[in-house]
């Protein structure tokens, strides 16, 4: 699943009425989690050249990415979501393997995640299905690989040769928060609003 700030170079449309909001929906990682993978990211690209880190307030696993929208309709998007995530249960994930994407010429390095019992994947559908039905989100046409995205590549770098980094601690945990954010871009990279969060069942309650 393409990240929302693969496209940097991005500028909102110019030729539409009304104020446009670029919007992704996400889920949130737990605090533990999001402060492991920091640390393991610190000490695995160390060395490692042409590298911009994502904030550690930002990482996330993007599940649909939905682009410039007009932003009177944040609030049927945030009405379409919960009401397809009424009753969802949280995902059991658990932190897998470093990888770049993609395999050729990477534009970042990810971490990807084991989806257990298939819940995110679940999650993501549903949303998918239901925001291309509202007109706001083009399905992707690859398969929906759940990933944090920690650093992006150069563009002058993404030729180089990519080793492979020491892995990243194996991590289980549930995945809860699924949160709409606006995507605001500037000049030091996007930054990323939360406009609405649903909770999804926790596994026990």
């Amino acid at each position: 699943e393409r990240a929302p700030a693969d496209r940097p170079g991005e500028r909102a449309p110019a030729d539409r009425p009304g104020e446009r909001a670029r919007l992704f929906i996400a889920l949130e990682l737990p605090a533990a989690v999001r402060e492991a993978v920091v640390a393991w990211r610190s000490a695995a690209v160390r060395d490692a050249a042409g590298l911009r880190l994502i904030r550690p307030e930002d990482l996330h696993v993007t599940l649909c990415f939905l682009g410039w929208q007009d932003a009177a309709a944040v609030g049927s998007i945030v009405s379409a979501c919960t009401a397809a995530l009424a009753g969802r249960r949280a995902a059991a994930l658990e932190v897998a393997e470093a990888i770049w994407l993609p395999a050729r010429r990477p534009r970042v390095l990810a971490i990807a995640l084991t989806d257990r019992g298939d819940g995110l994947f679940e999650v993501q559908g549903v949303l998918s299905r239901v925001l291309a039905a509202g007109g706001w989100y083009r399905p992707e046409t690859r398969p929906f690989l759940a990933h944090v995205t920690v650093a992006r590549v150069a563009q002058d770098r993404r030729s180089a040769r990519r080793g492979t980094l020491r892995e990243p601690p194996a991590i289980a945990f549930e995945g809860s928060r699924v949160t709409l954010y606006r995507s605001r871009l500037g000049a030091g990279g996007a930054r990323y609003e939360a406009l609405a969060s649903r909770e999804l069942v926790r596994r026990g309650a």
